[in-house]
């Protein structure tokens, strides 16, 4: 029987019982000698109102690995908040793939498409959220340390969507987050509230204090475009390097989404310390998303 139509706008869509099989299954797929052919016959548009790197080679290659097939759309390409109605569209690409993944700007027009279609639809990322990242994350951390439930996790940096998935992903795996970010940039407080596994500490050396991971991201994301010498120097106190690193636990991990800024951000050579594990990070973000989109589109 068909599993029932499933969205994938953020980690609360799923349960966490659903959120760690995807993580054991992507970890399974990465040691694979060979890979499934899960999907074949499967087909997903991809959209892109906003750059992508990793999210889009993950996606599409992920498909093509399993047996699939993707098709990419650019902002040139989709008519997708170009005069069309957003329902519209959603129930014309229904007719014709298994699946959307979709980044934008806004998590509202997610919902409204997500609302509107039949066919499952990933959040590639919004202004909201970043839900694909976490599932690579935990995988990267679950493979490295074990199971991340009852550990310390301390995000250094803007309260912007990478954070906010961090908040929800503190409630789906029952880990403890730590969160410092200047004031002004700090994150919803409504968000913060959601959960007890979360606080906001007052300074970025308190925030990684015996920390088992240390996440970062960009001090100006995609739509901060025009506030990069204000947030530069508000940001300052905030970077992530060794030093800061030597205040958290002794087998600390840090991972970055990616790209990242050197010299901003992070530190020019944090990339390449033995604690940083950003490449195993964005390797996963293939197999992590090859399970998510098994998860989606195959028959219980």
């Amino acid at each position: 029987m068909a599993r029932s139509k499933r969205d994938f706008l953020s980690l609360l869509d799923f349960s966490p019982e659903e959120l760690k099989e995807i993580t054991r299954r992507g970890s399974e797929l990465r040691s694979a000698d060979h890979q499934p052919q899960t999907l074949t016959g499967k087909s997903a548009v991809l959209i892109f109102q906003l750059n992508s790197t990793r999210t889009r080679v993950a996606f599409e290659v992920g498909m093509k690995q399993l047996g699939g097939h993707a098709v990419i759309l650019s902002p040139a390409d989709s008519q997708l908040g170009r005069g069309e109605p957003i329902e519209d569209m959603a129930r014309v690409l229904s007719e014709m793939v298994d699946v959307v993944i979709i980044r934008t700007s806004s998590q509202s027009l997610l919902e409204q498409f997500a609302a509107a279609s039949s066919i499952p639809v990933i959040n590639a990322m919004s202004e909201r959220y970043h839900p694909c990242q976490l599932l690579a994350d935990i995988q990267t951390f679950e493979e490295l340390k074990g199971p991340i439930e009852g550990k310390t996790v301390s995000f250094v940096g803007d309260g912007y969507n990478m954070c906010n998935s961090y908040i929800n992903a503190a409630l789906q795996w029952g880990f403890h987050l730590k969160i410092a970010s200047p004031e002004g940039y700090l994150p919803d407080p409504e968000l913060v509230k959601s959960t007890n596994n979360v606080e906001v500490a007052g300074s970025a050396e308190q925030a990684v204090k015996g920390a088992d991971l240390v996440v970062t991201d960009v001090w100006s994301s995609m739509g901060h475009e025009g506030e990069e010498d204000t947030r530069t120097e508000v940001f300052e106190p905030f970077q992530v390097n060794e030093r800061l690193l030597d205040h958290a636990g002794n087998d600390v991990l840090f991972m970055h989404c990616l790209p990242a800024h050197r010299g901003e951000e992070v530190s020019e050579t944090l990339l390449e310390d033995p604690r940083s594990v950003v490449f195993q990070e964005a390797g996963n973000r293939l197999h992590s998303q090859k399970a998510l989109l098994e998860f989606l589109l195959n028959s219980d």
